[in-house]
């Protein structure tokens, strides 16, 4: 129904008033009590789907990335699609607007998507608001710097957000891998990465002894365009400021391989969806290989059936996650994942 139906219809939309009517959407049709009709068309509950993965018990092992839900504002109704968590942000300290529209582009024949919001959000201070209401789903905060924010002063704004979060996500995913926030990816470097997680850790174990809670897992999210030595600074970070795990991978800047009009294919941004697919399992592989499986890593890039999503698994992630997969397939996706997984148990 939603490849037939639905998509055709939304998809006449310009994309970015398309998220936002789909967002829409759904909120208004879970107030209308389709909850329960959801609930019972794409969720599995099945103790061999649970997985515990740094510390916490997913239902199961399919999330929805971060970019979605910004503002944490739809995480619940999210959660009636089956997923098994669900990434809220990117947030900064300040809320901003993102950059010019227009920011967001369908690549129809790749099954793609670029975007180039530059961490668009109400600030952090108004999720924490939405984050009161009461969670049925594992919730992850990704985090990021202000576009204004110089580089120098950038673990200022993660730890804003860090303790902003803390009480109310369940993980915490540091973004310095998306290529639309102008010298963000040159905190991927390994002396300030390598600086800002160990700070980012040290406020962990503080923040816990003040709230009498348990220190959260803290992930960090890489971009597939590292080169090899790269990946190998990034295993060394991880031992170094023994954080939790990597989700892998971000958006691409390559337009490798693309059917898209030229034109389309130029536009600046990051390039998600089926294209970014054999390169961020290649990330996923190379890191669990070379670092002997010493940390979780979450897959997430290109995942549009079941088959691309045990690929992932088969080759060293955890869990996985959706986004434009998600867009093109519709909530069904969802299900025929879990569903292929339980077929190999």
């Amino acid at each position: 129904m939603y490849k037939l139906l639905i998509r055709p219809l939304v998809f006449l939309l310009d994309a970015e008033m398309a998220h936002h009517f789909s967002f829409r959407a759904i909120k208004i049709l879970s107030k209308l009590g389709f909850s329960g009709l959801f609930r019972k068309a794409f969720v599995i509950n099945d103790p061999s789907l649970e997985r515990e993965v740094f510390g916490l018990k997913f239902k199961n092992p399919v999330g929805l990335a971060a970019g979605f839900d910004k503002d944490a504002k739809l995480y619940n109704e999210l959660s009636d699609f089956g997923f098994g968590f669900v990434e809220i942000g990117t947030l900064t300290p300040k809320p901003q607007e993102g950059n010019p529209k227009k920011r967001l582009f369908r690549l129809l024949d790749d099954e793609g998507i670029i975007n180039r919001m530059g961490f668009n959000n109400k600030g952090v201070f108004e999720a924490v608001e939405q984050l009161k209401k009461k969670h049925r789903v594992l919730i992850g905060g990704n985090i990021g710097k202000n576009k204004l924010t110089p580089n120098e002063n950038a673990t200022k704004d993660y730890l804003i957000c860090f303790e902003a979060l803390f009480e109310h996500v369940d993980y915490f995913v540091v973004n310095v891998s998306s290529p639309n926030t102008p010298g963000l990816r040159e905190l991927q470097d390994k002396k300030p990465l390598t600086k800002l997680l160990k700070k980012l850790k040290n406020q962990n174990g503080k923040l816990a002894k003040k709230h009498q809670l348990k220190e959260k897992p803290i992930l960090l999210k890489i971009a597939p365009d590292l080169t090899d030595d790269q990946l190998l600074d990034i295993i060394s970070i991880m031992e170094d400021s023994a954080i939790d795990g990597i989700i892998a991978t971000n958006t691409t800047i390559s337009r490798k391989g693309l059917k898209a009009h030229l034109t389309l294919a130029e536009e600046k941004g990051g390039l998600s969806g089926k294209p970014l697919a054999k390169r961020s399992t290649e990330v996923i592989r190379f890191l669990a290989e070379k670092s002997n499986k010493a940390f979780p890593i979450i897959g997430v890039g290109g995942i549009h059936s079941a088959e691309d999503a045990l690929e992932k698994l088969d080759a060293g992630a955890d869990l996985v996650q959706l986004y434009t997969g998600f867009v093109y397939e519709g909530p069904a996706l969802i299900k025929k994942i879990n569903q292929a997984i339980l077929a190999k148990v």
